[in-house]
């Protein structure tokens, strides 16, 4: 199953309906229903009918998830029971630390899913979970991994950059997506953009995102803009394979494969 690497990944609690109709019409890429840490106790059971029901509606043009509770939560197993079959695209399962648990909740959910890496384990067995083939994705969960790890409170993100690497490393390896962790400053735009740029140099594909302001300032930092677009056109065009000058810079294949790619980003 061929899923677009998004941009921008929305969370939204699945108890909130209001949100759920709202986000149809926004620009995030993905769409994420939240059954585990933005939902109450007493109000998972509501969240779990709302997340069915909403991707049964659907959210034309984007991708749809629903993130169900840890393997190790007492409301695992009925969340499963809840969304198996759901009409999304795949699910999201937070702190993996084992393949075989990814595997396992695909398997009784029947669509791939998205590993969330959120605690040392998960980092040391990253490559592992990444080439589970029910693993289509990894997101950072950054704000757990922190906490496990006594960091502290760091714009630069310093302590996590080695795990954030590991996971960039291990979803190339496997060809699959890789998605930042959330930004928990609601109104530090300067903030938010920083983290995004630090992002994806570091070769995220796009960003998790917790309010729907958000949403444009990871589809500018996560996708091409116009000048790109345009650079990659004219390097395609001029290349005609193999080692060659074009424009004082030396080109060959891989120039010519990432521009492809850039464009095919830029449809997203």
């Amino acid at each position: 199953m061929m899923i677009v690497a998004p941009r921008s990944a929305l969370y939204l609690p699945a108890s909130n309906a209001r949100a759920i109709e709202k986000v149809r019409g926004l620009a995030c890429d993905m769409v994420i229903l939240d059954l585990e840490d933005s939902v109450k106790d007493e109000d998972k059971p509501v969240a779990r009918a709302g997340a069915v029901a909403a991707m049964q509606a659907g959210f034309p043009g984007k991708i749809t998830a629903i993130r169900v509770n840890a393997v190790d939560s007492r409301f695992h197993a009925d969340d499963l029971a809840a969304v198996a079959g759901a009409a999304c695209d795949l699910f999201v399962l937070p702190k993996v630390e084992d393949a075989a648990d990814a595997a396992r909740v695909a398997h009784q959910l029947g669509r791939p899913v998205y590993a969330m890496i959120e605690t040392p384990l998960a980092v040391r067995r990253a490559y592992e979970i990444a080439a589970e083939p029910a693993v289509v994705g990894l997101i950072m969960g950054n704000n757990d991994l922190a906490h496990v790890l006594h960091l502290p409170d760091d714009p630069a993100r310093t302590g996590l950059q080695y795990a954030m690497q590991v996971a960039v490393m291990a979803a190339r390896m496997a060809g699959i997506t890789v998605l930042d962790g959330v930004f928990n400053k609601l109104k530090d735009e300067a903030g938010l953009a920083a983290e995004c740029a630090q992002g994806h140099l570091l070769g995220f594909d796009g960003k998790t995102l917790i309010h729907p302001n958000q949403i444009d300032t990871a589809n500018a930092a996560f996708g091409p803009d116009a000048q790109a677009i345009a650079e990659a056109q004219a390097l395609i065009a001029a290349a005609t394979g193999g080692a060659e000058r074009y424009q004082d810079r030396m080109i060959e294949t891989m120039h010519v494969e990432s521009a492809r790619r850039l464009l095919a980003r830029a449809r997203v």
